[in-house]
């Protein structure tokens, strides 16, 4: 099977396009035929060697799977050959997703939604899994709450901004001007401008100084020792960035404030009420542009870009132009 492999750590253009061996599943195991991938800033960390003692090379990296079992090993009952499904495979544990086949343990696919294209469902997994459990399980947002989320035009906002309108929250998020108007689409209340205005200000002036129950950080910086500043008393921080950032909570011990960090975990009782919000028409990926399993550097390079002018996920189509029409 085609497959890119990542044999030295560095930039875009470490991946090489290699045949390798398909693989087989084993006991509680299925074998998939992978329709598409995506790409996750959590794929460009790994490829740039930020956890290098997690990843052995070469490898195949990758971290969205949808598409059709072709096999099943042994023991499996949920599933059988010709399911369409979707997953994140087991991050840091075996092979990724950029390759034309992959093996999965059972317990960690689930049935793709029906209305969601193959391109649309591996544009969901990461983030959905990702934003379920950081406002859910994490943040425990409930129905009347409100949420500043950082970024939400990007990968991961703009599937946070969807589910805290599901459960009820108001919702207030920083974009570029020029996403205003697709932020306010995603059900976005308030939108901020963090070129031209203090974030800060803006969440203190429209709740008048109450501040938020939650803030959602998608971006680093020095968003954890800032937030504090938007939070109303006993509200909570979740993070999903791993990189340092400068830190004086004292502001933080004034309003009883709890911090949450947030690496995602796989199993599909999450897939399962993700998709539950899709079929209810509550939920919808975003996927901004389509790249080919043969041109993953190009969508690696984009998505490191600064400027990339994109919304939502970079989805690869690993089977060739897979349901773009559908789209």
């Amino acid at each position: 099977m085609k497959a890119q492999l990542l044999k030295s750590f560095g930039g875009p253009e470490a991946f090489e396009l290699s045949d390798v061996s398909k693989p087989v599943p084993g006991a509680g195991q299925v074998l998939v035929r992978v329709h598409a991938t995506s790409i996750n800033p959590l794929d460009y960390q790994v490829r740039r060697g930020d956890y290098p003692d997690y990843v052995p090379l070469p490898a195949i990296t990758g971290h969205d799977v949808s598409g059709v079992i072709e096999e099943v090993g042994p023991g499996v009952t949920s599933f059988v050959p010709g399911d369409e499904v979707w997953y994140t495979p087991q991050i840091f544990d075996g092979p990724g997703s950029y390759a034309e086949y992959h093996v999965a343990a059972e317990s960690i696919i689930g049935h793709k939604p029906q209305s969601l294209s193959h391109l649309e469902a591996a544009s969901l997994s990461l983030v959905g899994g990702t934003v379920w459990e950081a406002l859910i399980g994490r943040a425990a947002l409930r129905v009347g709450e409100s949420i500043l989320i950082h970024g939400g035009a990007g990968g991961v906002g703009h599937v946070a901004i969807q589910l805290a309108k599901a459960i009820g929250a108001r919702v207030f998020t920083t974009v570029r001007e020029a996403n205003f108007e697709f932020a306010r689409s995603l059900g976005a209340d308030v939108v901020i401008d963090y070129e031209k205005e203090d974030y800060v200000d803006a969440i203190l002036r429209e709740t008048g100084g109450n501040g938020v129950d939650v803030v959602f950080d998608t971006i680093g910086g020095n968003t954890l020792a800032r937030s504090p500043d938007a939070l109303a008393q006993l509200g909570r921080v979740v993070s999903i960035v791993d990189i340092a950032q400068p830190q004086n909570l004292v502001e933080a011990w004034g309003k009883n404030a709890s911090y949450h960090f947030v690496f995602t975990r796989q199993n599909r009782g999450k897939l399962d009420e993700l998709s539950a919000l899709v079929e209810r028409g509550q939920l919808r990926p975003h996927v901004g542009a389509v790249y080919s399993l043969a041109d993953i550097g190009l969508a690696h390079a984009r998505l490191e870009s600064r400027n990339n002018g994109l919304r939502g996920k970079i989805a690869i189509a690993v089977v060739p132009q897979v349901d773009v029409a559908n789209l």
